[in-house]
């Protein structure tokens, strides 16, 4: 059993920078961040496979999110800039074993999850 503990969340202002982290307690072929906002389906926001380091990011959040790796701390990361109201959700952090793709159907392992609001 993998788990996962997401941390970072929180109030921030349109505009603004939160980074999300997220501990698993063993590495598998990757991880990725889903969100999650009321109302809505779970949505992809990026991946990254720890032993190549390869990337994958939503249309919604390229060029402002940015997902990292460190593999000392078994933790991932999630930097997000120039944040707007519609990324307000829960951000989860997610482990696959053989996928590093955006379906959330294909990551087995879940975290608890972590509010991010972003003001107007």
């Amino acid at each position: 059993q993998v788990q996962l503990v997401e941390a970072g969340g929180g109030l921030v202002q349109t505009g603004g920078s939160l980074r999300l982290s997220c501990v698993v307690s063993a590495r598998t072929y990757a991880m990725g961040w889903f969100r999650q906002a009321p109302g809505k389906e779970r949505e992809f926001v990026a991946s990254i496979t720890w032993t190549a380091g390869r990337t994958l990011y939503a249309e919604s959040v390229k060029g402002r999110c940015t997902i990292s790796m460190d593999n000392a701390k078994n933790t991932v990361y999630l930097q997000m800039a120039s944040l707007k109201p519609e990324d307000t959700a829960v951000y989860y952090c997610a482990a696959s074993q053989d996928y590093s793709g955006s379906s959330y159907g294909r990551y087995r392992y879940w975290g608890q999850g972590t509010q991010v609001t972003v003001s107007s």
